[in-house]
């Protein structure tokens, strides 16, 4: 059985903030979660590896983009929306 998106995010993100899944918050933003910018561009090549998607280049600004990144459910709900656009 394949893991589902949420898992694979929350697992990324983890993998990212260095830290153990069960600490990762659904509510919890990146920062809150010590992720920088630099964090968050390899979250997302992360992303877009595992799910074979193409995340917009301007995801770090929600009003420009279908992408947003305001904390890890936010995420998680895009990368849900870019994984039914692509039918994967």
């Amino acid at each position: 059985m394949s893991q589902s998106v949420q898992d694979q995010v929350v697992a990324i993100i983890a993998e990212q903030a260095i830290m153990d899944v069960s600490e990762v918050k659904l509510d919890a933003t990146l920062d809150e979660l010590g992720i920088d910018s630099l964090g968050l561009v390899e979250a997302v090549f992360a992303i877009e590896e595992t799910f074979d998607v193409q995340v917009p280049f301007n995801a770090n600004d929600p009003s420009d983009s279908q992408f947003d990144i305001s904390n890890v459910q936010s995420m998680i709900k895009a990368v849900e929306r870019l994984v039914a656009a692509t039918g994967n």
